[in-house]
């Protein structure tokens, strides 16, 4: 896959929409909690399992970021935090205060794609692009979501890795220059819930 791919995933109306919508109110309210409660600490409901195009069993679990997107990027003020202090701890404590008051608060301000940080020349990475096609099963809080997902490599222009490195470097100051950002694109009309949001 091409890492100058542009994805196309606003104008999109899946017949399955009210799943989309679900998952995008579920992964609200998860992310929220998880500021709120454990100061940001991912848990399953961030970090589902990734099963490649054709294979049984899962690969393992990624961390994933849940970006607005639009007019309600909010990357300027995430890249701002950064700037403004040296000091991790510091910045950890504003970003935290951030996510968890109004930034979770509408659903629809939210791109349905997720992406996900990878080392540089990581194997994992290579697989997951190779296939082109996964499934995220996200498992937690009583919910059960499997998302057919795109798989592709952003360029740094793209504003979705924007987005997740700012994001990123508040909770991690050492996060690596070359760091691989992966877009999941879902295809709702192949994903599934066996909860109601």
């Amino acid at each position: 896959m091409s890492s100058t791919s542009v994805i196309e995933v606003f104008e999109k109306l899946p017949k399955n929409q009210e799943l989309k919508e679900q998952f995008l109110r579920w992964q609200c309210r998860v992310r929220q909690i998880s500021m709120r409660e454990t100061e940001g600490r991912p848990d399953d409901a961030i970090s589902p399992a990734v099963t490649l195009l054709g294979e049984d069993e899962p690969m393992g679990h990624i961390i994933t970021v849940f970006s607005k997107w639009g007019e309600y990027n909010k990357t300027p003020e995430m890249r701002q935090m950064v700037k403004a202090t040296n000091d991790p701890a510091q910045r950890r404590e504003k970003a935290i205060r951030f996510f968890s008051e109004m930034y979770y608060q509408a659903p629809r301000e939210f791109s349905d794609v997720v992406t996900a940080t990878f080392m540089p020349g990581s194997e994992g990475a290579k697989s997951i692009l190779d296939a082109g096609e996964c499934e995220l099963h996200y498992a937690a809080y009583n919910q059960d979501y499997r998302v057919h997902c795109k798989v592709i490599a952003l360029s740094e222009q793209h504003p979705l890795y924007q987005s997740t490195w700012w994001h990123n470097v508040l909770f991690n100051p050492a996060l690596n220059p070359d760091t691989q950002i992966l877009a999941f694109e879902p295809d709702w009309d192949k994903s599934s819930s066996t909860a109601g949001a």
